[in-house]
């Protein structure tokens, strides 16, 4: 199932019976410390509702794991398109002890959305996987499909590049860049060529200039130990995510791994500030 599909499965109503029970507990989030391996803050900033995964199992999950969660709801055709439905998410969301991200998918997604609105939710992570014109057939690429064709990898990556550094050097908000570095399946093998470090350091220095944090994805375990070691010395901030809209929340053995191998602790994540 891809990415629309799961979307268009997440509900916007939540049970009222359910939000009653947590009325009394819904305590600032911030008062609730996550467990940590000893020197890293266990936080999942990156899960999504759905058919298999509602608030309810989440809050649970975040409870069974003494873990802080962060659900996003994407700004795109398939999910928040106007003030209304931006708004019924926030209140919706905001009774639960968990934090509440929105995730826009291409670049010009604020501009038929509320300022106040979108400063009601406690951070915004946008990933760079929709690239308009991405092949020599004009298609729009959507990394994440298997199917996604790639007919000149050196021409997508100049395309590609074009795309994060319009995301990251834009004016619209953002905290954290989500899944970088992924590519498609059909020219995944060919990663380490086409990541060269000098675009490795443009994405760095763009992100800098902007503080923006960079996500580690459990899911597509991206990005590499590289990478990590280059935005650290940097002085970038760091988030994990899994990505998780079924029973995987909370999973994150390979943003575990990563940053224990690239020695990041408390001070390296960025982490958000739940607003009331």
């Amino acid at each position: 199932m891809d990415r629309r599909h799961f979307l268009q499965a997440s509900g916007m109503l939540m049970g009222a019976s359910f939000l009653n029970k947590l009325s009394a507990a819904t305590v600032g989030i911030d008062d609730r410390y996550a467990e940590t391996d000893g020197s890293f803050p266990l936080m999942d900033l990156h899960v999504h509702r759905s058919e298999e995964l509602t608030i309810e199992d989440i809050v649970a999950k975040s409870e069974e794991l003494n873990m802080k969660i962060g659900v996003m709801e994407n700004i795109a055709p398939w999910g928040i398109t106007n003030d209304e439905q931006l708004e019924t998410y926030i209140n919706a969301i905001k009774p639960y002890p968990v934090y509440i991200g929105l995730q826009p998918m291409s670049p010009g997604w604020s501009k038929n959305l509320s300022p106040d609105l979108i400063g009601r939710a406690d951070y915004i992570a946008m990933d760079p996987q929709i690239v308009e014109n991405g092949n020599g057939y004009g298609e729009t690429i959507m990394l994440w499909e298997y199917t996604s064709y790639i007919d000149d990898p050196d021409a997508f990556m100049e395309q590609n590049m074009k795309h994060y550094l319009n995301i990251l050097t834009g004016k619209e908000p953002l905290d954290i860049f989500a899944c970088p570095l992924f590519l498609p399946v059909s020219i995944q093998r060919e990663y380490h060529r086409l990541w060269t470090k000098k675009r490795l350091q443009q994405i760095i220095d763009a992100a800098r200039e902007r503080n923006i944090a960079i996500e580690i994805n459990d899911t597509v375990r991206v990005p590499h130990e590289e990478f990590v070691l280059m935005a650290k010395k940097a002085g970038l901030k760091f988030t994990f995510g899994s990505d998780a809209r079924n029973h995987t929340v909370g999973r994150l053995d390979y943003c575990k791994y990563i940053a224990g191998k690239c020695g990041l602790t408390e001070k390296d994540f960025f982490i958000p500030k739940r607003h009331q």
